[in-house]
């Protein structure tokens, strides 16, 4: 069974975007609201589905990288699809790190997601905009590129961490992801991410889904969501209407076939701290420590996945040097 995918970008002309879906729609400014995932099972436990509204994630993340549109929608999808995988594969205090290595211009977009919803990330190039594609969406194809590799390393606790790689199928990520998780994780899904992007490079709204099929689903289940997938709304328009996650669930698999089993809360929460830095100056070679001291007199450390400076002075320095020469 292949399911159609859901995955649409958007850039804002004007203070009003009208977009044709059946009827015309007018995306109007909604107030923001905390970003969350639902988990949920569907027809007795045939499919498992999460959906997430990703919007101020994604929007703290474009601010922190000063990311532009066609950057700013590939980097939105990579987290918003993490956020789901993350949710789905992972447990307790277990992480994983999703590399994208395409051979577009964005080059490499590395995003971290932990099962407690925390996410964070950075792209080697966010200063990429491109023209509209041939559907008038921002082209993330061309931003992320159509070869490479999707990698996932995923810590679970145990001695040595697991990692899935697939090349790149179609550089859209949503099709990238659900290649990934059927191929490596050997669980047929489909997965749909938007990101809406204003004029002015900012995040207007971003989300997702993901159904997964489980051993034993029915030919007529999968058929019925097949089709629920391709006649659903365009992702940024359920959200600019305020479609909460919980409906896009009910959308796709109808209420009354669904069980809601966990609300979970999402956000851009980077942990980094000028102790973990000092760990990481520490174990550099004593002679590189020592041209900081003698020709820097110091050292500043930047974090890639939130920008935050942490500056070390002679004095730190020189204390950390004899503590390796100990």
């Amino acid at each position: 069974m292949v399911f159609h995918l859901k995955t649409d970008d958007f850039v804002l002309k004007s203070s009003v975007f009208y977009c044709y879906y059946g009827t015309n729609t007018i995306f109007e400014e909604k107030k923001s609201m905390a970003d969350y995932l639902i988990k949920a099972l569907a027809f007795n436990g045939q499919l498992r589905i999460y959906a997430v509204n990703s919007t101020e994630t994604v929007r703290e993340a474009q601010k922190i990288h000063d990311s532009w549109s066609a950057a700013t929608a590939a980097f939105g999808r990579a987290i918003t699809a993490t956020s789901l995988l993350s949710q789905s594969l992972l447990k307790g205090d277990n992480k994983m790190t999703v590399k994208i290595m395409g051979n577009g211009p964005t080059g490499t977009i590395v995003i971290d997601g932990t099962a407690t919803g925390n996410l964070k990330g950075y792209l080697q190039n966010p200063h990429v905009n491109l023209p509209l594609n041939d559907k008038q969406k921002i082209d993330v194809k061309g931003a992320v590129g159509s070869s490479g590799l999707l990698q996932i390393t995923k810590d679970l606790g145990l001695k040595t961490p697991f990692t899935g790689q697939v090349p790149l199928v179609s550089g859209e990520l949503g099709e990238d992801f659900t290649y990934y998780m059927a191929k490596s994780e050997q669980i047929p899904s489909s997965i749909g991410v938007s990101v809406f992007v204003n004029k002015d490079n900012s995040v207007r709204t971003a989300g997702g889904f993901m159904v997964q099929v489980m051993p034993g689903a029915s030919e007529e289940v999968l058929t019925k969501i097949e089709l629920q997938i391709a006649n659903l709304p365009a992702i940024s328009v359920m959200m600019a209407n305020k479609i909460t996650p919980e409906e896009m669930i009910y959308r796709i698999c109808g209420r009354e076939h669904t069980q809601i089993l966990d609300k979970v809360e999402i956000g851009y929460r980077c942990d980094c701290s000028k102790e973990r830095f000092a760990k990481a100056l520490a174990s550099i070679s004593s002679v590189d420590l020592k041209l900081m001291i003698e020709e820097d007199h110091g050292a500043e450390a930047v974090c890639h996945f939130c920008k935050k400076r942490y500056t070390f002075t002679e004095i730190e320095l020189r204390k950390l040097l004899n503590d390796i020469q100990k």
